[in-house]
């Protein structure tokens, strides 16, 4: 009997779990390690920032649903992989061996990058539920002592999808709440132009988001690089692009969210030849080590190179649709290789689709592949994509309660945008 590992319960941990406990069956074991006992649906954390989502509607206990399935769960943060020996070292001193790892870790957050970014200095974050939680109450402060907001993505950011979401999300927020005209809003990105999303551009995303701004009376500076955060101030440089920095803001805030640089977490970061510099897992085509052939990984915690060189760095974002492909792609490698005795085969996409929430409406894109040149480019909005995202979060959350193994972008996402397949 094999003991297969999932690190993480988050939006790839949990699915990776249920796949590869379906596809292994009962003669082996999966165990889910996570440092906290809930699934939270991390999509869902815009809203939760400004009310509209109650933290406990986005959670789940991860224990009682996984023991439906036959899939055991140890609550525990993991402080080392000893991957020679095939053991996770937890904070608690306890040792977790297995014979098969799955890392789905998520990211660290790299506010220390940035001299007074982060909760616990100066600006807000939705990168995570305890995050969004406080920037809830930081924007309730707003709502008693309006005043200037920035929102964005700080350099070396990768999600930026989140960023737009929650400046429109607080634009709505704010109208409904009267006191939009005393709230100016900038928004602040290292983005070469509005709309590359650190994927290049897809479609008209560049000028559909620009005209959105507009509308929306928000302010934009691009190429943007924060030298430093203090109390109420951000101070920023504007690179032109040649990479020079051309210009110099000091902008005044009384609410501020920007997305972070992502990074390995520490321990897996730390093991030897198994990251890149920045601590993301190097996978093959089949979300394999190369150097430890019984660690797989998939999700925001894999390589993947920037789509192009910027003035002022960019990641590259990892969609829902292509970590759900991923762990798919582990689960059938994994029943080669411990069921069937070959070599893996299974390979996720590198395909895009998001559903991003603009308050009162939606965008909606597709990239095939996800980094340019693209054999399918597709971007639209409407108010349809609102509705379809919150249709999309009571579908995956229904997913994680009763354990299918479902692709939910497939069969649900494709089809809301009227897509049969991604080929």
């Amino acid at each position: 009997m094999a003991k297969v590992v999932v690190l993480g319960a988050g939006t790839g941990g949990m699915p990776a779990a249920y796949e590869t406990k379906e596809i292994l069956g009962k003669s082996h074991e999966v165990v889910v390690v996570n440092e906290h006992p809930e699934f939270r649906f991390v999509p869902s954390n815009p809203w939760v920032a400004v009310g509209w989502r109650e933290p406990e509607a986005i959670t789940i206990p991860i224990e009682k649903y996984l023991s439906k399935k036959d899939i055991g769960f140890v609550c525990a943060r993991v402080t080392q992989i000893d991957a020679d020996n095939s053991v996770l070292k937890t904070e608690a001193g306890d040792t977790i061996e297995y014979d098969y790892l799955i890392i789905a870790t998520g990211p660290k957050l790299a506010f220390a990058n940035i001299e007074g970014a982060g909760p616990e200095f100066f600006t807000q974050s939705i990168c995570n539920l305890d995050h969004a939680k406080a920037c809830y109450v930081d924007f309730q402060k707003l709502l008693e002592n309006p005043g200037p907001v920035i929102v964005g993505a700080f350099q070396g950011a990768s999600c930026f999808g989140p960023a737009y979401e929650y400046a429109f999300i607080l634009d709505k927020a704010l109208r409904d709440a009267k006191i939009r005209h005393k709230v100016p809003i900038h928004y602040i990105t290292s983005e070469p132009y509005i709309g590359h999303l650190g994927l290049g551009g897809v479609g008209d995303s560049k000028s559909l988001l620009e005209s959105e701004l507009r509308t929306k009376d928000i302010k934009w500076i691009c190429n943007a690089n924060v030298d430093k955060v203090e109390d109420g101030i951000m101070h920023i440089s504007e690179f032109n692009r040649k990479g020079e920095a051309e210009l110099s803001h000091s902008l005044p805030f009384v609410h501020s969210m920007l997305i972070p640089p992502f990074a390995g977490i520490d321990a897996v970061a730390n093991v030897k030849d198994l990251c890149n510099p920045k601590g993301f897992v190097i996978t093959d085509e089949y979300q394999r080590s190369p150097v430890y052939p019984n660690i797989f990984s998939g999700g925001v915690c894999v390589a993947i190179p920037p789509v192009e060189s910027t003035p002022v760095p960019t990641g590259t974002p990892k969609t829902g649709y292509m970590i759900e492909t991923m762990m798919t792609a582990i689960a059938h490698n994994l029943q080669s290789i411990i069921v069937d005795g070959v070599e893996p085969s299974a390979k996720g996409t590198w395909h895009a689709i998001c559903l991003a929430d603009m308050g009162d409406t939606g965008a909606a894109f597709v990239a095939m592949p996800q980094i340019p040149p693209r054999n399918i480019t597709w971007f639209k909005k409407g108010k349809w994509v609102h509705y379809a995202k919150i249709a999309f979060e009571k579908y995956f959350m229904r997913k994680m309660k009763t354990g299918s193994s479902e692709p939910v972008y497939e069969k649900y996402v494709l089809k809301a945008l009227g897509i049969e397949r991604l080929e």
